[in-house]
């Protein structure tokens, strides 16, 4: 019985993040921000989430492992596309999703994208660890006429920050990227999050806001 609790457990959590582990480290303990593959001769791009009242949220994107993603992101965001919204779905051991233009979690852009994924036919090696950047997209429904093909090709603009290591989502959503600094600011904000229900909702007066992401030239 306890074995098919969990499952159930783990089969819900992967549904609530199509629509819209490991024991989290300590609040203020230091980020681990070593990955596990070797990205010499990458295409890596340096960026950084402003969170209003929080801080600087530096990350890496490797266009190499997901190429067809992180121009994608690097598109919207120079183009101001972020500026603004909002992280509006925050699950304390889980994650926190942001980049919804409707701030509820069914705004998209003018664009849909391949999804860089196993699942997809793409090889892409980056784990859901926490620190990790990936790709929400929607989930299979045939009621609606979702297939899984539609699914997999559903990304657009939302995004999510790994709270801590969610080895289930490997393989089915597009990894492009890792924290590099101010995973304490991500800690904050699960921290502080009030949702007010279990898919992480938080009311919109009281979501995160990016004032901007910006691309780091060098």
């Amino acid at each position: 019985m306890k074995k098919i609790l969990s499952s159930i457990l783990v089969f819900t959590l992967i549904v609530l993040l199509c629509c819209s582990c490991n024991d989290a480290p300590a609040y203020g303990e230091p980020f681990d921000a070593t990955i596990t593959i070797d990205t010499t001769g990458h295409i890596l791009h340096d960026i950084e989430i402003v969170v209003k009242d929080y801080g600087i949220i530096t990350l890496i994107l490797d266009e190499t492992l997901a190429p067809i993603t992180v121009q994608n992101f690097l598109k919207l965001a120079n183009e101001g596309f972020y500026d603004g919204l909002t992280f509006h779905r925050i699950m304390s051991g889980f994650m926190v999703q942001g980049g919804d233009p409707n701030g509820d979690g069914t705004g998209s852009s003018s664009e849909k994208i391949k999804g860089e994924f196993y699942a997809n036919g793409v090889e892409n090696d980056l784990l859901h660890k926490r620190g990790i950047i990936s790709m929400a997209r929607s989930g299979e429904n045939p009621w609606y006429g979702i297939t899984a093909e539609m699914a997999n090709n559903s990304a657009s603009c939302q995004f999510f920050i790994m709270h801590v290591d969610y080895p289930y989502l490997d393989g089915d959503y597009a990894a492009f990227g890792w924290v590099t600094s101010g995973m304490e600011f991500v800690d904050q904000i699960c921290k502080d999050a009030k949702p007010t229900d279990n898919n992480g909702t938080i009311p919109k007066s009281e979501q995160p806001v990016i004032e901007t992401i910006r691309v780091v030239t060098k």
